[in-house]
């Protein structure tokens, strides 16, 4: 993970109460987070304020996440695109939110889902709501990844199945394709990394998730 200037504790304005502060998170260094950045910076987040991650949400131990959480105190505010660049696991999320809105008594914005928000100044009842609603779509989210997992381990079955062999035997789609598969269709990964991770060339990554598509 690149750390960036914007992670270091000692950047302007931390530490203050009622700051407000950006965390913005890609799956990998190739990826770009320009389209993160430019919507938190449309919210009023400084750009000294941003901290960012460039790896895998599976789990809260990330240095530009865990600087972010050093710095900041009662009354500030953390401006998040999406839940998921939060993280993507849901017991995580839920003991992280709780975390940060009952323990640290910050606010979380969530940019593409205005009733998550839990700005400081809402009223009780509605940040019980944002966390009802937020542990309901955590759970829906997690629960379509996990059947989407199980809908690829069926689909290399149904392409195993299919017994179609043009020239000299194809490399057979191993197991653990249905976990690459799951984190390249959620954009957690690029199809080049899921082909290293794979030990395969680009073409055939790309010819196993045409497979897929047909067979899911």
């Amino acid at each position: 993970m690149k750390t960036t200037k914007e992670n270091s504790p000692g950047a302007a304005g931390c530490g203050t109460a009622g700051e407000i502060y950006g965390y913005i998170r890609v799956s990998t260094v190739q990826q770009n987070d320009d389209r993160q950045r430019i919507a938190l910076a449309q919210r009023g987040v400084p750009q000294e304020n941003i901290f960012s991650d460039k790896q895998s949400g599976k789990d809260f131990n990330r240095p530009g996440y865990r600087a972010m959480m050093d710095v900041i105190r009662e009354g500030d505010q953390i401006v998040i695109k999406s839940i998921d660049r939060l993280g993507r696991n849901f017991n995580e999320i839920l003991e992280e939110w709780r975390h940060i809105t009952l323990e640290k008594k910050c606010g979380i914005v969530v940019l593409d889902m205005d009733i998550l928000n839990t700005d400081v100044d809402r009223g009780l009842l509605d940040r019980l709501v944002s966390e009802i609603m937020m542990i309901a779509l955590s759970y829906v989210a997690q629960t379509e990844r996990e059947m989407m997992r199980q809908r690829v381990f069926e689909g290399i079955a149904a392409a195993k199945g299919k017994g179609i062999h043009c020239g000299r035997k194809p490399k057979e789609i191993p197991s653990v394709f249905a976990v690459i598969y799951s984190l390249w269709r959620d954009g957690e990964i690029s199809g080049r990394e899921a082909a290293r991770r794979l030990g395969v060339d680009n073409h055939t990554f790309k010819k196993w998730t045409c497979l897929m598509d047909e067979a899911v």
